[in-house]
């Protein structure tokens, strides 16, 4: 039996996927990219926002076409969607054969087996259950770089935000669980670790009574054949002194900190449930750079929420221009069911959340250019994720590069280099977000 997966959505459910295709591995069923080959398709779905909702909706649909009229005879959804709209799923897409809850994965294979047998299965457990460890992962990164989730689901209740509703309370994975997952990814080889979570930063406090990341990222750091280490997802307000000192001191580290901000005006962040103000910001982004002068931080920002003005929304702008983040996202605000945000009165429309959206966009792309130049005539270390077609170049990544996200640095050269080694390349020029750099 053959089976399409088909992954929507953040680099979290991502590792949820690689743990299913790990049990469907051990049961013995075969892979295939190909829909019209398949005899089983999974889709793990993802609805933070509108528009990842869509694209679920979008590839359920697309997909059950193949269960009409296809060699598919099984159509199983799983993940966020699956979660916040278990019954529905079932009872309006006739397609839909199983519909299994956020921490119900591990039963994927048996749900597999049961509809292949006639049966229509909706599987839902406790949404603060902690998923077992029952498999080894199936990587689909490519094999020299892998995410860690080092826990499930958030406490924070932004009021903008489904999560604790979909993923359930924050949950640590036991750090003697993380160890042996990372030890078994270097041993399949491994270099670089991404640590995500909802929130990485609160690490251990409901296991151990006390935040545990550095002791985490201490230990992966003395694992053989790592050679990066990149935290994502911490919350302003959760760094510590002591994260910052062993991001400093521990060479495996990369400096660099995906900080989620969502805004900069007090009135929003306070609407957002957020615990920081403009001012804590601030100071945060100049401790960071006083102690790590090349650390690169990352931020995203939600523009258009509910009550905002054009003087917050210049206040953010200002914001952006000071802080000069080396990389930035922003998201038009997106109200979603079940969430105090969408019932608030001030509700922006469409077309004035594009403008601004297009305005600090543009704004980021000035700065990010600019430091893309500055970038020019230094010497970095490059892990190397594949040969341009066609062409004597290669595409690496910096510290200052997360995989999907942020930009590349293309070496021409006409040695031989594999996936996933590390060179040290000089840069030599810049094309807007992109370095271009060559071996030393």
């Amino acid at each position: 039996m053959k089976i399409l997966f088909i992954s929507l959505g953040c680099d979290k459910n991502l590792v949820d996927s690689e743990q299913m295709l790990g049990l469907l591995g051990e049961k013995g069923f075969q892979f295939t990219d190909d829909e019209t080959q398949a005899d089983v398709i999974v889709i793990n779905t993802c609805c933070f926002i509108n528009d990842a909702k869509e694209e679920s909706i979008n590839t359920i649909l697309e997909m059950a076409e193949y269960r009409k009229s296809g060699s598919c005879k099984a159509l199983i959804v799983t993940g966020c969607l699956a979660e916040r709209y278990q019954k529905e799923i079932l009872d309006e897409i006739q397609e839909v054969d199983a519909v299994l809850g956020t921490t119900t994965y591990d039963v994927i294979a048996e749900t597999v087996e049961e509809v292949l047998e006639g049966k229509r299965e909706l599987k839902f457990q406790d949404i603060n259950r902690l998923m077992p460890a029952k498999a080894k992962r199936i990587l689909t990164t490519g094999g020299h770089y892998a995410y860690l989730k080092i826990a499930e689901g958030c406490d924070k209740h932004c009021t903008y935000c489904i999560i604790p509703k979909i993923r359930g309370r924050y949950r640590s994975v036991p750090m003697e669980q993380l160890l042996e997952e990372a030890q078994d990814l270097a041993s399949q080889g491994v270099k670089e670790l991404i640590l995500v979570a909802q929130e990485t930063t609160l690490y251990g406090m409901d296991l151990y009574g006390e935040k545990r990341l550095t002791e985490l990222i201490k230990k992966l750091c003395a694992i053989k054949g790592i050679r990066w280490i990149r935290i994502q997802y911490c919350y302003p307000e959760e760094i510590t002194q002591d994260l910052v000192k062993v991001i400093k001191e521990e060479p495996k580290i990369c400096h660099y900190l995906d900080l989620p901000i969502q805004h900069a005006s007090d009135e929003i962040l306070k609407r957002m449930g957020r615990k920081t103000t403009q001012k804590d910001l601030k100071e945060i982004v100049r401790y960071l750079r006083t102690e790590i002068p090349d650390i690169c931080l990352r931020t995203t920002l939600i523009t258009g929420f509910p009550g905002e003005t054009q003087e917050d929304h210049e206040e953010l702008m200002a914001f952006v221009d000071e802080c000069e983040f080396d990389r930035l996202g922003v998201f038009p605000y997106s109200p979603e069911e079940g969430t105090p945000a969408a019932g608030m009165p001030g509700q922006i429309e469409e077309e004035v959340k594009e403008e601004r959206w297009a305005e600090l966009m543009e704004l980021q792309q000035e700065i990010a250019f600019d430091k893309a130049q500055e970038a020019v005539g230094q010497v970095l270390e490059v892990m190397i994720e594949g040969k341009v077609t066609d062409e004597e170049a290669y595409v690496g990544r910096t510290y200052k590069d997360a995989p999907g996200v942020d930009g590349y640095l293309f070496i021409h050269t006409d040695k031989t280099l594999v996936s996933g080694d590390f060179a040290k390349v000089q840069v030599t020029g810049a094309v807007e977000y992109d370095l271009i750099g060559e071996l030393i």
